[in-house]
């Protein structure tokens, strides 16, 4: 006779439809999960033929509906509850897609920790202006809330323990997943699920999204590859000659320069994209350029992410070498880091970081701290009546700034300027909209696209004004200048992009930017140039006739060769065989080195600087000004062993 619920046991009879109940739950959340990702290997159908694809990508959420389960005891209500939290998450992955190109990464949940260090009106910004997805929101948190007060406790409050120890042990579970603990590789593995390292948009597409962020969660947690000594090693006494021989170079006659480095947000020429290829809406970068060094300029980020390209110009290291550093600034400690500031330093330049911004925003006051910055002038530093246009800060005031900073006398002075006027989001009114809406457009954009695509043009082009009236400025003062002028990243105008195309025939990802060297009293010969971010400060400080520095020397030997493996937002490894994987692999070992403060006793010895190379200041320091932030010089410059306090291998 068949077994039928009447026959089972009454306590058993109770069971079963609560776990038929919770099991049905959890499948319609696996489901609705996929059909909410949209990626290909998770979608409902998938269940029939890769079951593993849309369980993995549902399987946090399933852990946190459970452990709202045990805590709330309300089915319906838990599981509701963690699919509108997922929603949450799937909600910021669409509105980065659509800003900047690229789904999240375990690295943005740092974000999280910048809203209320001036960020906050930063990212807002990319928030969407219609009331109805607030209003969806609000609808969900409403059934929520009913649900909670409507629907009864599927199991008793007392359960003899068994509660606890359900509940303990699924949020152990939980808590060790979020922590990217190692056991969770075998589920989120390269083997097990789709993994593109260097894409994290493949990955998403075909994993999920939820399993894309495991999968580098994890990646992430295994650690920076270590370096291997004996490959630099190698790499520095086969080029040992010829950095003597670049560091023997006679310096530059005369004072050393006033140097003004200029990063100008999301700043390109689009004359790379179809339909702009006869446009001209940089003149005074051309211009310059005709005097100057410039060219294309790889950089390891699109449409956001300035600090990767920031932190690539001031330290000289390529983050290509370092998987794990998303976010530099929000990742690098608290430590001292040699680069482009603390070399200017030793020639007796003051140095000073300018941002028209909150200085807490990227983490930018403690990490100008460790990177060697005697003074950082930010957004309350400035004339209380700088001007915005639009939602920021006018690069006119910047300008305004960086000749308030020159001083006339005293030691020679570097000035590392941070614009932010180009910034987006570029659905905010401009100053002036009929100077923005008569801008030109390629066919086939149209809507808020054109209106984004005119008000950031509208922007570039006050920016290539201020280069060349901050040129013109400096080339009337007595003291000699150096201006280096480059873009951080091309602006998170995807959708333009892919209407259009660029001229190349390129993806948006692997688009170059442009970079400019000149100097405002003596313009010299055209010289163009393609580089990387992380090989200006070499250039730079070879251009101003320093030569000491060993690293750098070496950046100028080996960057040609390796520049145009600068991409954004990553390049994949060079494949077995090829001619440039041994010195792309050996010169990322010296980067690692010299991060961990272990590469200068593998260096050939600098010889002793000539007083043409040492500037002397004969003038007492003057104070900052009201609000500025003064960082000990004396305690953070030359003054104890560079590398006596950074990491051991």
């Amino acid at each position: 006779m068949p077994l039928t619920r009447a026959h089972l046991p009454a306590r058993w009879r109770a069971v079963v439809p609560r776990v038929a109940l919770v099991l049905l739950l959890a499948l319609a959340f696996v489901l609705l999960t996929g059909l909410l990702d949209g990626g290909v290997g998770v979608s409902p159908p998938r269940m029939f033929d890769q079951a593993r694809y849309p369980l993995a990508n549902a399987w946090p959420g399933l852990l946190l509906a459970l452990v709202l389960l045990v805590a709330s005891r309300r089915a319906v209500l838990s599981f509701a509850l963690a699919f509108l939290l997922q929603g949450l998450l799937y909600a910021a992955n669409v509105l980065k897609k659509a800003n900047l190109g690229t789904p999240l990464l375990p690295e943005d949940f740092r974000i999280v920790g910048q809203l209320r260090k001036g960020g906050l009106h930063i990212l807002s910004g990319y928030l969407p202006h219609s009331p109805w997805p607030y209003l969806g929101a609000l609808a969900a948190v409403a059934l929520i809330v009913a649900a909670w007060r409507l629907e009864p406790p599927l199991f008793p409050r007392r359960t003899r323990g068994l509660r606890l120890l359900g509940g303990s042990v699924l949020a152990l579970a939980l808590a060790s997943l979020l922590a990217g603990r190692p056991v969770w590789s075998r589920v989120y593995n390269a083997n097990t699920l789709w993994l593109e390292p260097w894409s994290a948009i493949s990955t998403a597409t075909h994993s999920g999204l939820v399993s894309s962020l495991m999968l580098f969660h994890l990646e992430y947690n295994k650690g920076e590859r270590k370096p291997d000594r004996a490959a630099a090693t190698q790499l520095i006494e086969q080029s040992t000659p010829a950095l003597l021989q670049s560091m023997r170079a006679p310096a530059t006659g005369g004072e050393l320069p006033d140097i003004v480095v200029v990063q100008s947000e999301s700043f390109f020429d689009p004359a790379i994209m179809r339909g702009y290829e006869h446009s001209n809406f940089t003149p005074n970068l051309r211009r310059l350029a005709a005097h100057g060094t410039s060219g294309a300029l790889h950089v390891p980020t699109f449409g956001g992410g300035t600090i990767r390209t920031e932190f690539e110009v001031l330290t000289g290291l390529s983050l290509r070498y370092f998987d794990n550093l998303q976010f530099p600034y929000l990742q690098m400690g608290h430590k001292p880091l040699p680069g482009l500031v603390r070399a200017l330093g030793r020639h007796g330049y003051s140095t000073l970081a300018l941002h028209g911004n909150d200085p807490a925003f990227w983490n930018r006051t403690a990490a100008f701290k460790m990177l060697g910055f005697d003074r950082f002038v930010s957004q309350s530093s400035f004339p209380h009546d700088a001007p915005n246009d639009g939602k920021y800060m006018a690069d006119s005031a910047m300008t305004g700034e960086i000749m308030a900073q020159l001083k006339d006398h005293g030691p020679p002075q570097f000035i590392f300027a941070i614009s932010i006027e180009a910034h987006g989001p570029y659905d905010v009114e401009p100053a002036h909209a009929a100077e923005r809406d008569a801008i030109p457009v390629p066919a086939g954009i149209e809507g808020r696209d054109k209106l984004e695509l005119q008000t950031y043009l509208y922007h570039l082009k006050h920016a290539d004004a201020e280069l060349g009236r901050l040129v013109e400025l400096l080339a009337q003062r007595q003291r000699p200048s150096v201006v280096l002028f480059y873009g951080d990243h091309l602006p998170a105008l995807s959708n333009s992009y892919r209407t259009t195309g660029f001229v190349d025939g390129g993806d948006m990802l692997n688009q170059a930017g442009v970079w400019l060297l000149v100097d405002p009293k003596h313009p010299g010969q055209r010289a163009q140039v393609d580089t990387a971010a992380w090989l200006l400060p070499g250039k730079l400080l070879a251009h101003v006739g320093i030569h000491d520095d060993a690293y750098f020397a070496l950046t100028e030997l080996v960057g040609p060769q390796l520049a145009v493996l600068t991409e954004a937002p990553g390049a994949p490894p060079l494949p077995e065989g090829d001619d440039q994987r041994q010195l792309d692999a050996a010169m990322g070992s010296v980067g690692q080195l010299r991060m961990r403060g272990k590469l200068d006793r593998l260096l050939p010895q600098p010889p002793e600087p000539s007083p043409a190379n040492v500037a002397h200041n004969d003038e007492p320091p003057t104070s900052p000004p009201a609000g500025a932030m003064l960082f000990d010089a004396a305690d953070w410059r030359g003054h104890r062993p560079l590398f006596s306090e950074l990491s051991a291998d």
